[in-house]
């Protein structure tokens, strides 16, 4: 069984997508600690001016998990939110299939930011048509940390292959998954190429929230893979 982690982010990038899709089980690291360097509360979106940051307004306290954290709803940001992608996605082909659905799930109350995190995340892994079974950490009783959690994680749910991030790579030693029957791979994701709104404007924008590409080409996760397995396929040719 393949399993891979990772934060609940606020509506992710492709990349985030692709490890969940070549997954069986995914699980949202939802008590790991806040932290303002990581996308937990804010993600890019494109304007006729290039890139945006949608920033979402949080309550919460040095040391405090993501499931513990708060969005100050009271600053109405979810409204301004939805005007700012309706402003600069109006005109998306796919906007009109898809943003009432995002509209209406951003709206409801939730507890904390994870809780809004993965309600979105999992909501676009459905439409998206993955067959993969979700999991939060909050939910586990795992108390170890760092890379001996994940193991950890990896071992209670029974997997054999573990999906990871790049980043990852500098402080990961394979043998330490390997002695515990879990093999380490890490994910051959690269950006793909879509048609954006305002091409001749400001060029092609990598790696924007998961909302550019939803609104611009829909669920259309065939071209994802396709393309992604076109580029991995030149790059072992090349070697």
């Amino acid at each position: 069984m393949i399993i891979s982690i990772h934060q609940p982010d606020y509506i992710p990038y492709l990349g985030l997508f692709y490890k969940i899709s070549k997954s069986d089980t995914f699980v949202f690291l939802d008590d790991a600690q806040y932290s303002n360097d990581n996308v937990h509360n804010w993600n890019r979106i494109k304007t006729p001016q290039g890139e945006c940051r949608l920033k979402i307004p949080v309550i919460q306290h040095l040391g405090d998990p993501i499931n513990r954290v708060k969005t100050h709803d009271e600053l109405k940001w979810k409204e301004k939110h939805l005007k700012t992608i309706e402003m600069n996605y109006g005109k998306a082909v796919h906007f009109g299939e898809i943003f009432p659905a995002f509209a209406e799930l951003l709206m409801k109350d939730y507890d904390s930011l994870a809780d809004l995190n993965v309600a979105i995340t999992s909501w676009i892994v459905k439409q998206f048509g993955f067959c993969v079974k979700i999991h939060r950490t909050s939910e586990m009783e795992i108390h170890s940390v760092q890379e001996t959690r994940v193991i950890d994680i990896c071992v209670m749910l029974g997997g054999t292959t573990y999906i990871s991030g790049n980043g990852a790579r500098a402080y990961q030693v394979e043998e330490h998954f390997t002695s515990r029957g879990v093999a380490l791979q890490y994910t051959d994701y690269h950006p793909v190429d879509y048609k954006q709104l305002w091409m001749k404007r400001c060029g092609f924008l990598e790696n924007m929230s998961v909302i550019d590409y939803i609104l611009n080409c829909g669920f259309d996760w065939e071209t994802v893979k396709k393309q992604i397995e076109v580029y991995n396929d030149g790059n072992r040719q090349l070697h």
